[in-house]
């Protein structure tokens, strides 16, 4: 590929390659791979995915290519009906299909010639966090997780943010508008897309929804294929969410995990009750003084990539 398509710059220091692979639910995905130039094999190795909505020209390629400087051999992927990944409709997320992108990137990874298949760890980014949590409450070739700036997406679509929809009312309501929505796509032959960060805020907006615009819809964050950047995820891919509880499992992961949150991100509570759940001196909450949660997306100078690196150093 001759264009750099990414949102970040290219390290001439690092090799990198487009690849496919295929997950259980039959959908090819795309992938960039990244990996040290003038390096020994086998390599630890790394799968990395989000944020919610974003591409891997965006920031799990920016994790990927940097992770890549410091001795990993890295995946960054399009989830299932995203991106350059195959899937029809396009723009839907589920908590199962998503969960078995991961799994499929470790199979791909296993396989790998220049990889050991004993050292293989995940990064998640936003609601990714969340799925790789997921990823590694079942999959056991998974040593070590990384959670970045994390969303539980079934809480959230389920309780709404910071918990403010939690009663049976609120779901009710919100499950028949969406089942309605179901009907008029089956009859209208098409898939309604609920709309990505809006393209323009006002004064009275959220801090995160500022934050959002800043990274999205600028040229900081920007890309074609992003579903924030642009018209947004299929309006019913939330159901899925609602009644499918994502962090059920994570006390019962003995593998080690890293949760790193924003001081100031609205996203915090969900890792922070994601961290009391977990068992086991392998696990740890560390939160960046000041950052907020799209700070955490490419924010080089906050971002600890050196604390993530001494992580997977330990554990894989």
């Amino acid at each position: 590929m001759s264009k750099w398509d990414k949102t970040f710059k290219k390290d001439h220091t690092v090799n990198h390659r487009k690849i496919n692979f295929t997950n259980r639910f039959g959908i090819n995905l795309c992938a960039d791979m990244y990996w040290p130039k003038n390096t020994l094999k086998p390599l630890p190795s790394l799968a990395v995915c989000g944020p919610f909505g974003a591409v891997k020209e965006q920031a799990s390629g920016l994790y990927a290519q940097t992770m890549a400087t410091k001795g990993y051999l890295c995946l960054a992927f399009d989830p299932s009906f995203t991106g350059e990944s195959w899937g029809y409709p396009r723009n839907v997320a589920s908590p199962d299909i998503n969960t078995e992108d991961y799994q499929a990137a470790i199979d791909f990874l296993s396989s790998n010639d220049y990889v050991d298949d004993k050292r293989i760890g995940i990064i998640g980014i936003c609601g990714w966090g969340g799925i790789a949590v997921n990823a590694a409450a079942i999959d056991t070739r998974i040593k070590a997780t990384v959670a970045i700036t994390m969303y539980d997406m079934s809480r959230v679509n389920a309780n709404g943010y910071f918990d403010l929809e939690n009663n049976p009312k609120d779901r009710l309501a919100k499950k028949v508008k969406l089942n309605h929505k179901r009907n008029e796509d089956y009859r209208n032959k098409t898939y309604e897309l609920a709309g990505g960060v809006s393209d323009q805020i006002a004064d009275n907006d959220p801090d995160f929804v500022k934050d959002y615009y800043n990274y999205y819809k600028t040229a900081r964050g920007y890309h074609e294929r992003s579903l924030n950047s642009n018209k947004g995820w299929n309006t019913t891919s939330a159901l899925s969410f609602i009644n499918t509880p994502m962090m059920a499992y994570c006390d019962e992961i003995e593998r080690a995990v890293l949760l790193i949150q924003g001081e100031k991100a609205h996203s915090l509570y969900f890792s922070q009750d994601t961290f009391k759940r977990m068992n086991g001196d392998n696990k740890e909450l560390l939160i960046v003084p000041s950052a907020t949660h799209t700070d955490l997306y490419d924010r080089t100078d906050i971002i600890p990539f050196d604390k993530i690196d001494d992580f997977f150093k330990k554990y894989l």
